[in-house]
Formats: C-alpha cells, structure tokens, sequence
C-alpha cells in the first residue's frame, strides 16, 4: 500500500463526521478497492475536492471576447477617489531602510 508523505506525516487535528450504515459501507468498499485505509481514502477525497473546489474561486476560463473584455478594464486608468489619493501618498513600507 504506497502512502503519500503527506498521509504518513502526523496528523494532529480530528475531523468528526457521521454516516449513515449505507454511506460507511460504500466509502469502506471504496477504500478496500483502492488498498487505502478508510482514513486515508476519506482524507484523499476530501483533500482532493476541496483543493479543486478552491482552486476554481482562483482561477476562471474565459473565451476570447471575455478576455478581450477584461484586459480592456484592465487597461483603463482608475479613477481618483480621495482614499486611493491617501494611499498613494503615505510613505512607502518597503522603501523605508531598516535602523
């Protein structure tokens, strides 16, 4: 059975959930059927749908016209509002030299 580094490292959190007996049976079949522990299957999936989940909130698709669209909003000058005029005239953090 190859685990990952990730399953092998110490886990110190606990995640309670309940299932009903049909639910179990499926996810401990599946996790027979792919020579992983329940732990590891239900850790594996969960992981893996919430990576892909909050991966589609970074990135989006977007056809030619979209993309077109947006570098055109992109490229148009913000318009001045008194907070991004005290923004840009505060001193600079990272230009400040270290004492």
């Amino acid at each position: 059975m190859a685990a990952s580094a990730e399953t092998r490292s110490a886990r110190e959190a606990r995640i309670n959930v309940r299932a009903s007996a049909r639910q179990a049976q499926i996810i401990k079949a599946a996790a027979a059927a792919s020579d992983k522990t329940v732990t590891e299957f239900v850790l594996g999936t969960a992981v893996a749908q919430a990576e892909k989940l909050l991966a589609d909130r970074r990135f989006f698709l977007a056809d030619d016209e979209q993309w077109a669209a947006l570098e055109m909003l992109l490229a148009e000058p913000v318009p001045p509002t008194p907070k991004l005029a005290a923004l840009l005239s505060a001193p600079d953090f990272f230009a400040a030299k270290p004492q």
